[in-house]
This record gives C-alpha cells, structure tokens and sequence, in this order.
C-alpha cells in the first residue's frame, strides 16, 4: 500500500499537468473557432441576402421557373478571394460562354451519350487551358459543358436563362458588397492583422525568454512557430485587397481611403519584420547553443521589439497615429546598442544586426520612409535617441484605387 501510494503521489502532478494542457488546448481550440464565425459572419449575411435577392430576381422578374444558378453565382462571387470578385463574375460569365459553345457544338454534330459528355467536359477544360483561362474559367466552362449535355435533351433554350442567371447572381453579389451590406474595411483588416501580429510578437516574446533562461528548447520552438506564419500572412493579404475592392466599388466606404491606405503600404514591411524576426530567433538558438555571451540589454531589447509590434496593432487598430509604438521600437535599437557595447560573438552579432533590421521595418510600417527609419534608427543605436527638432511624417499616400 505504502509503495501504491508514492507511485500515486508521482503520477499526480503529471495527470494534473496533462489533464490542464487538454483543457487550455480545448479553450485555445474553442477561442479560434469562435474567432472565425466572428471572422466570417459578415461574408455569410451578404451571402445569404445576394442568393435570395437573385432567387427573386430571376424567378419573380425575369420568369426563370428554375433560377437555381442566378443564387450559386451569387454566392461563388462571394465566395471568391475578397478582392477579386469583379474578376470572378466575369470569369462566371466566360466560363458559361465557353461552355455552352462546346456543348452546343459537339452535340449538334455527335448528339448525347456518355462518352459525348465525357469528349464535351475534355474538349472544355483543353480549349480553356489553352487560351490561358484560370482555374475558375476551366472548372465553369466544364461545368456548363455538364448540363448543357446532359439537360438540353429535357430542357429547351438552357442556354439562354444559364447566361443570365450567371450575370444576373454576380451582379447582385457586387450590388450586395457594395450599397446593401458592404463591410466595414478596417475592421475586417484589423481582424485579420491581429493573428500576424500577435503571432510575430508572442514568438519575439518568448525568444527574449529563451535568452535570459538560456533555453535552447524554447527558442527553437519559437522558431518553428513563426516559420509557421503563411496562414496569418496570407489572411492579412486577403483582407487588404478585399477591402481596396470595397472602398473602390462601395461609396459608403469612400471616405476610408487614407486610412486604409495606412495598412496596404504596412503590410510588406510587417512581412519583412517577420522575415528578420526568424533569422533573430534562429540565431538566438545558436548563442545558446554555442555558449556565447548574453549581455542583459539583449533580451529586453528583443522583448521591446515585441511590444512595439502590439503597440502597432493596437494604434491601427483604434486609428491613431502609432507613435507609441515608433518609440517602443527605437528603444529597441537602444537596448540593442547598449548589447552591442558590452560585448557579444558572432550570432549575437547577428541577432543585433536583425534587431535593427526589423525595427527599420516596423517604423515603415508604422508610415515613416524608409530613408527616415534607417536614420532614426542608427541614430538610436549609437544611444543619441533624443526627439529630432521635427517629428516624422508618415508618407503622403496615393488614392487606393
């Protein structure tokens, strides 16, 4: 009994730890889920509302008896990366027109049957591919090519209603997106950015950590999580481009424009930050490794660079001009410089190298010029970062557009 008891008291604290890491695990799982109904509820709203207005339209206007495409043209323009969806109504409307001049063609000369659908939906995609169509033009015509073949015996003038259902959903989609339902730009990037950022500074976070602790492990899992950034990158991406699309079509949103314009130029450099960023943890790994020396400022110039990247979402995020955040940053390079000073080897040369590296680009993702930032910079790591006589102005910007 005594010895049941001890093997008790050992295996406790692990099923306690394990049994915690399941529930943080399920409420990590549970908060991102939520997040991306928060994320996408607004496409779902503007989904729905365009496929039952070109429903009506096509049923109760124009006297379509079965208007099944008009609302599946609907929602696939919505569907479609946000940015791109006058592309994909045109791409709608082509991808029908080759489809059924395939169909149409062939059927007249070889009729119906199995192997005429199949040589229709070969000859369709070939035809596409070859006039250097995209993936959504060739998966359209094949499938316009599909009931022509198989719905024209049992359904006269298909042709026609599949032309103007195909115009008649994309429109409305675009009528939707733009004066019905149009989204709010900035809040949908700012949904989007927050993922990037929060990931960039969590992992500089912990590289700091990792530093001061001098613990290989964490640093190299750091590392793996921000190599691990495309999913986040790409959303910020998407988001920018979806909401140039709306404040280009939707004149609600028109008055936006230099705001947005703020976060399009911001997101290379915040790409670049996170580029750097990796080279800084992955070098960080190897002064651990190699036993080099640490000086104090080193991590917290590192942990700086963090809270400038939070800082940076936080002001674009609520609109203001993110000067906090440009002080953060050249603190940074000032803890940096002071690394520098008292001594560091090879990697942690490096590390201080990135550190400078990336705060460059956070400043000219905060709106300052490129030239300006490396100025500001240098300025500060060689421990002169007192105000200039004239604070930096972000960049005049063009009209997106």
């Amino acid at each position: 009994m005594t010895s049941r008891e001890g093997l008790a008291d050992l295996d406790g604290p692990r099923i306690a730890a394990a049994v915690d890491e399941l529930r943080d695990k399920g409420r990590a799982t549970l908060h991102d889920r939520l997040h991306r109904v928060r994320t996408a509820f607004g496409l779902a709203l503007q989904a729905g509302l365009a496929a039952g207005l070109a429903y009506l339209v096509s049923h109760r206007l124009l006297n379509n008896p079965q208007p099944v495409f008009a609302p599946i043209s609907a929602v696939g323009t919505l569907a479609a990366s946000v940015g791109q969806r006058f592309r994909r109504t045109v791409e709608l409307i082509i991808g029908v027109a080759v489809g059924v001049l395939v169909g149409d063609v062939l059927i007249y000369f070889l009729g119906t049957g199995a192997w005429q659908l199949a040589l229709v939906v070969t000859s369709a995609i070939l035809l596409t591919i070859f006039a250097g169509a995209s993936v959504a033009i060739v998966i359209q015509a094949a499938a316009t090519a599909v009931l022509i073949v198989t719905l024209s015996p049992s359904t006269q003038n298909l042709e026609f209603p599949r032309f103007v259902d195909a115009f008649v959903g994309g429109s409305i989609a675009l009528v939707v997106t733009a004066v019905l339902l149009p989204l709010n730009p900035l809040r949908v990037i700012n949904r989007a950015a927050r993922p990037a950022l929060d990931l960039l500074a969590e992992q500089l976070d912990i590289c700091a950590e990792a530093l001061r602790n001098r613990d290989r492990g964490a640093a190299q899992r750091a590392l793996f999580r921000l190599r691990e950034n495309k999913e986040e990158l790409a959303a910020l991406s998407e988001a920018i481009e979806g909401a140039k699309e709306t404040i280009t079509i939707s004149p609600a949103r028109w008055h936006r424009r230099s705001e947005l314009t703020h976060y399009a130029e911001a997101a290379e450099p915040i790409d670049r930050a996170m580029r750097n960023s990796g080279t800084l943890i992955r070098r960080s790994v190897t002064m651990i490794e190699d036993e080099e020396a640490i000086p104090e400022p080193m991590p917290d110039a590192i942990a700086h660079l963090a809270e400038s990247v939070r800082l940076l979402r936080h002001e674009f995020a609520v609109g203001e001009e993110p000067q906090q955040a440009r002080e953060r940053t050249l603190r940074a390079v000032s803890e940096a410089g002071r690394a520098y000073a008292e001594g560091v080897g090879f990697s942690g040369s490096v590390v201080i190298a990135q550190v400078r590296t990336a705060a460059s680009d956070l400043m000219v993702a905060s709106g300052i010029e490129q030239e300006e930032a490396n100025r500001l910079v240098r300025q500060a790591f060689h421990g002169n970062d007192q105000p200039t006589d004239e604070a930096p102005r972000p960049p005049s910007a063009p009209p997106v557009g």
